[in-house]
Parts: structure tokens; C-alpha cells; sequence
């Protein structure tokens, strides 16, 4: 059985998901603020275009695994203060999420260890979409002198 101190840690570990959200954020909203730029009359290069719908795409896809985190974060932290009840939460928990079709119906026997482990493999996940994102924009940079994407 989990302990409150435990699901309070593993929180407070998804809450920082919430600031590589809003990296990944800055990071789309240039790529699409630099994929708009023709719209202005500003001259860019199809490679331009190319390397914006690729960054945006990588932030989606970092914003997809950053809803998740952040509703286990929040689910924890809820758990956290009813750990003397966690028993009967966790299956009213595991019933609404098979309600709304975000599990399995069939009931779940995972542990609050392997919970925690599953939430924390989310927000490796968000940080790896993250991380795929800061590389292609810091090769973009890099890259800026030999592919002429200015203009």
C-alpha cells in the first residue's frame, strides 16, 4: 500500500512535466510564428516551412504526453490526501477512468508502486518529445549559415 508521502513525491515529480509544457510551448509558438511569416510578406524557403511543421508537430505530440502527466499529477495529489480510504478511491478511480474509455474496462491489479512507475514513464515520455524538439530547433540554428533558411 502506498503511503502519503509517496504519492505526495510522485506529484511533485509530474508537476514539473508542467514546465517542460510551457518550453515545448515557446518552442511551437516561435516555429509557427516563423511558419506564418509569409503570411506577413516575408520571404521564406520551403525548408522553412519544412523544419515549423516539424517542430509543431513534436510540440503536439509533447502537449499530448503533458495532458496525461498533468492529470496524474493531479490524481495523485487528490490520493495523497485520502490515503487512509485509498483502497476505496483507487477502485472508484479505476471504474471512472474505464467509464470514460481512458482504461480498460476489466479491473486493474497494478500495485501503487507500479502505478507510480507508469505516471513517471509518462513524463520520461514528455521529455523525450521535449528533448527531440530542442535538438531539431538547435540544429535549425546551427544549420542557419549553410541552409540559408532566412531568406
Amino acid at each position: 500500500m502506498a503511503t502519503e508521502m509517496q504519492l505526495l513525491t510522485v506529484a511533485s515529480l509530474l508537476r514539473r512535466g508542467r514546465a517542460l509544457d510551457q518550453l515545448s510551448s515557446v518552442l511551437s509558438l516561435v516555429a509557427l510564428l516563423i511558419g506564418l511569416a509569409p503570411l506577413l510578406g516575408i520571404q521564406a524557403q520551403p525548408l522553412t516551412a519544412l523544419f515549423c511543421a516539424l517542430l509543431l508537430v513534436l510540440g503536439l505530440g509533447q502537449k499530448y504526453w503533458a495532458l496525461r502527466v498533468a492529470l496524474d499529477a493531479e490524481l495523485f495529489q487528490q490520493l495523497a490526501s485520502r490515503v487512509d480510504q485509498l483502497a476505496v478511491h483507487t477502485a472508484e478511480l479505476d471504474q471512472t477512468l474505464a467509464q470514460l474509455k481512458l482504461q480498460s474496462a476489466k479491473p486493474s491489479t497494478r500495485s501503487w508502486e507500479e502505478r507510480s512507475l507508469g505516471a513517471l514513464r509518462l513524463l520520461r515520455q514528455q521529455a523525450l518529445w521535449l528533448l527531440a524538439q530542442l535538438l531539431l530547433a538547435v540544429l535549425i540554428v546551427l544549420g542557419l549559415p549553410w541552409f540559408s533558411i532566412t531568406g
